[in-house]
């Protein structure tokens, strides 16, 4: 399936041609780049707390993310201990996962190491595409590419946890690292 015609006259990758949130996110946000380590921290920890879940719901909790992280800080949410966990365990509006949970206070320690280095949007910026994916239609869209599965092994290796190869698809597709849109999509091509 091409991208799909809304019934505001403008056409979009097709999970998001209805309004709402999902279209919101899309038009706004979806395949632009993100500047800042805790931008790249919140992008990574919602990617890693959607596995298994549908995107809506991370977006219509991602305040409350946003909230308990501490704006994705990464010093301080390396510094949460076993009780910050718990008290995370019992926060009814975030998706109340021990492992997830667990993977963000360890990436946010991986983080702050990657600081030795290049730090976290370099980083993962050093795994762009050389030739991006220009898909025309869904059955064109891939989950994962060499760039992912290498991403998500260096990042394994760097401490980092719950950052498999789909994983770090929809990171580099979220954060820009690619365009994602299909072609035909308002938003693609467009930076």
């Amino acid at each position: 399936m091409g991208p799909v015609l809304g019934e505001d006259g403008v056409l979009r990758c097709p999970w998001a041609g209805g309004p709402g949130v999902m279209r919101d996110y899309h038009d706004t946000e979806w395949g632009r780049r993100v500047d800042g380590e805790a931008g790249y921290l919140e992008r990574l920890t919602l990617e890693a707390f959607q596995s298994g879940l549908s995107w809506s719901t991370i977006l219509h909790k991602r305040e409350a993310f946003r909230e308990v992280f501490v704006g994705f800080d990464a010093e301080t949410v390396a510094d949460f201990d076993e009780g910050d966990v718990e008290r995370l365990m019992t926060e009814v509006r975030i998706v109340r996962n021990r492992r997830k949970i667990e993977a963000a206070v360890a990436n946010a320690r991986a983080t702050l190491a990657l600081r030795d280095d290049v730090g976290l949007e370099a980083f993962v910026l050093g795994f762009a595409p050389e030739v991006p994916p220009a898909p025309e239609d869904t059955d064109q869209q891939a989950t994962t590419s060499a760039e992912s599965v290498a991403l998500s092994k260096a990042l394994k290796k760097r401490g980092f946890a719950f950052v498999g190869p789909t994983t770090m698809y929809a990171l580099c597709e979220a954060i820009g690292v690619f365009d994602p849109h299909l072609v035909g999509c308002h938003r693609q091509g467009v930076a």
